[in-house]
């Protein structure tokens, strides 16, 4: 019996491009669609066209490798696939999951609280279930992956509800329920963000850089109130006063402050620090994020950071589809060897050599697999702290 994890990301993010890598280079820019504004009145008030995109690369090969001699291939060794195989695939296949997973720690979105797993639909899915509606996510094709912990805390809480063929379900793929327009599932590699060290959860704001209207412009920020020892990890999200969310059509307050994400470690000096932070701040325009810019003065929150140092807390993950964008390549297939094919592993491609070395007496053999992630769209999912 293979031992393995449930595999779940991989098969709920966005997979449409993968048939566009064809002999096209390691990277592909990805269109979003354009926003506009309403003028109103019969005067013409023509708008710039800012063909917003993200890139994907496809970056990760990875391989397991193991050979046999001759002997062991006439005396020993039978059923070839399902003995060493499909053991060799599954620990290809989980590793691109947890490549998917990582993607989670960049997405500034959070709700829940850190190091308290969720366990009832108040503190789980009623609050992703509304950030994604304040950030006009699609109601189609949502999910909510959660560590085991969250998962069978969430399950016992469901338990008078289940029915069997529910239950059934839960012990097939791992998944639990549909609630909420979540379909709910378990997945081990859900991972966990480490804050920084000794970081207060307030801190006061001096100074800002940001620019109206301007897509990637506004997006560090100098803070003071802390001490010298301070510092912050990537992945840690933060808000600030008097800056609110805004639904991105209305550009009307969801009355919700608007979630930073650190991108790079910042370090302190004396008592200031400088974050680089994600999404950056446009306060204008199409692609305004904000319902004001980032005042000096103002009062920063922490919401995965307290005042102990390097606390661990798990990302569980809501998304729709288009959040997060996987690509597998086929690698090419090469002449003169012993064996050679492709062979697909929980919906994942990968290829099989197997050569001979005349000069030893063995089989090398190997399975490889080539593949891209990135994150499409940052509003279109929500960390749930755990």
């Amino acid at each position: 019996m293979i031992l393995e994890n449930n595999l779940v990301m991989a098969n709920r993010v966005n997979r449409k491009f993968e048939n566009q890598f064809v002999k096209i280079g390691a990277t592909l820019t990805i269109r979003k669609p354009n926003r506009f504004t309403v003028t109103s009145g019969a005067g013409l008030a023509v708008q710039d066209i800012a063909e917003p995109s993200v890139t994907i690369t496809v970056d990760k090969q990875r391989h397991v490798d193991f050979q046999f001699t001759s002997s062991d291939l006439t005396l020993t060794i039978e059923e070839f696939s399902e003995r060493y195989l499909k053991p060799a695939m599954a620990p290809l296949a989980n590793q691109v999951d947890f490549d998917c997973l990582q993607q989670v720690n960049s997405i500034s979105n959070y709700v829940g609280r850190p190091g308290v797993t969720p366990a009832a639909f108040s503190s789980s899915v009623q609050l992703t279930g509304q950030r994604l509606d304040d950030n006009a996510a699609t109601q189609v094709d949502r999910s909510l992956i959660l560590n085991p912990a969250a998962y069978w805390a969430m399950a016992n809480g469901l338990t008078p509800s289940f029915v069997m063929p529910t239950a059934k379900e839960a012990l097939v793929k791992g998944y639990l329920s549909t609630i909420g327009n979540h379909e709910i599932y378990a997945d081990q590699n859900v991972p966990s963000n480490t804050t920084g060290a000794q970081h207060n959860t307030s801190i006061a704001m001096i100074t800002n850089s940001t620019a109206a209207g301007v897509q990637g412009a506004g997006n560090t920020v100098s803070m003071y109130g802390g001490t010298a020892t301070e510092s912050f990890g990537i992945g840690e999200v933060f808000t600030v006063a008097g800056t609110n969310n805004i639904n991105p059509q209305s550009r009307l307050s969801t009355g919700v402050l608007k979630n930073f994400v650190v991108t790079a470690v910042a370090n302190a000096t004396a008592s200031t620090n400088t974050i680089t932070f994600s999404p950056a701040v446009v306060t204008s325009g199409p692609y305004q994020n904000v319902s004001a810019g980032i005042n000096s003065s103002q009062t920063v929150t922490w919401l995965t950071g307290t005042t102990a140092a390097q606390i661990a807390s798990v990302n569980n993950i809501a998304f729709t589809r288009d959040a997060f964008g996987l690509v597998m390549v086929p690698l090419e297939i090469p002449q003169g060897v012993d064996f050679a094919a492709r062979e697909t592993y929980r919906n994942i491609s990968m290829r099989v050599i197997r050569a001979y070395d005349i000069n030893n007496d063995v089989f090398p053999t190997r399975v490889d697999i080539l593949y891209g992630d990135a994150v499409y769209y940052d509003e279109l999912a929500v960390r749930l702290g755990g």
